[in-house]
């Protein structure tokens, strides 16, 4: 066997793939800085749009509409993904056929479906509840509400079905076996560990929301897109006006990120300390044994 000479000087491979890649990517760049700077966009405006009374209101209805429309949907994805599970066919079929409908037609459709309800039925009559106009009932928030949330419920109710679904078989049954009742069994043993499956793609959807809560500008519903609209439309600075627009997407995506990474991170937090105590339990049993 030939023993290597120390002295032999050693060559790094020069990876030239890399360089021209990083060229490339570094030329389009600047080129594109160049196309934005030479291009017909006052952007000494764009930071008063960004400010306009109209865009802080649009910002926080789209902040509301997200946040409800995605609260909503968490709460009927965990009813419907329950349903799924449940031995009942006929909830089964239920959930499956709900799942099928919501998830099947386009976001938009719904929106314009439920914001002209009142052309099918002129007056919702819920004995005890309301008896009014239905124009009064699903007005332009309702109507996009009703369309992002049970949209996204569909979606929800696949994730939590997933979730639930990692957790260990035995673990449920061990639940059952020391007389936990079955919605103990899921609050304290079945969801804290099915969160940690759960959590990253409802992080992903809320960030899908906040942005597609911009479906409901087709109707009277002022959230950022439509207050960009609404600006451009009265001094036709149309680039301008959706450039400040879009920073506001942009910020709220950016702390919605941030959010999800710790919300992620807790979770992953809890679920090895859950795992650590359940070690720690077996080892103490067997050395009782």
């Amino acid at each position: 066997m030939t023993t290597p000479d120390p002295n032999m000087e050693i060559v790094r491979l020069t990876h030239w793939g890399r360089w021209v890649g990083a060229a490339i990517i570094i030329g389009i760049l600047v080129a594109l800085g160049f196309a934005f700077a030479d291009a017909q966009i006052l952007w000494e405006d764009i930071p008063d749009f960004f400010a306009f009374e109209v865009m802080i209101e649009g910002l926080w209805r789209t902040l509301g509409l997200a946040v409800a429309a995605q609260a909503g949907a968490i709460v009927i994805g965990v009813v419907i993904a329950l349903l799924g599970r449940s031995a009942n066919p006929v909830a089964r079929w239920f959930a499956w056929g709900y799942i099928w409908i919501f998830r099947g037609l386009p976001v938009l459709l719904q929106i314009l479906i439920w914001y002209n309800l009142a052309l099918v039925f002129p007056v919702i009559s819920i004995p005890f509840v309301v008896d009014a106009p239905t124009n009064t009932v699903i007005n332009a928030f309702a109507a996009a509400l009703l369309g992002l949330g049970l949209n996204e419920s569909a979606y929800m109710a696949e994730i939590i079905r997933a979730g639930l679904n990692s957790v260990d078989r035995g673990q449920i049954e061990a639940a059952q076996s020391i007389g936990m009742t079955p919605g103990k069994t899921l609050i304290r043993v079945t969801l804290p560990q099915a969160m940690r499956v759960i959590i990253p793609p409802t992080g992903n959807d809320f960030i899908n929301m906040l942005k597609g809560t911009s479906i409901a500008s087709v109707i009277p519903y002022v959230e950022l897109t439509k207050a960009a609209s609404n600006i451009a439309s009265r001094n036709l600075e149309f680039m301008e006006t959706l450039l400040a627009a879009a920073a506001w997407y942009m910020i709220l995506v950016s702390i919605a990120s941030v959010g999800q990474y710790y919300l992620e991170r807790s979770f992953d937090a809890a679920d090895r300390a859950h795992r650590l105590r359940n070690k720690v339990g077996r080892s103490l049993k067997l050395g009782r044994a």
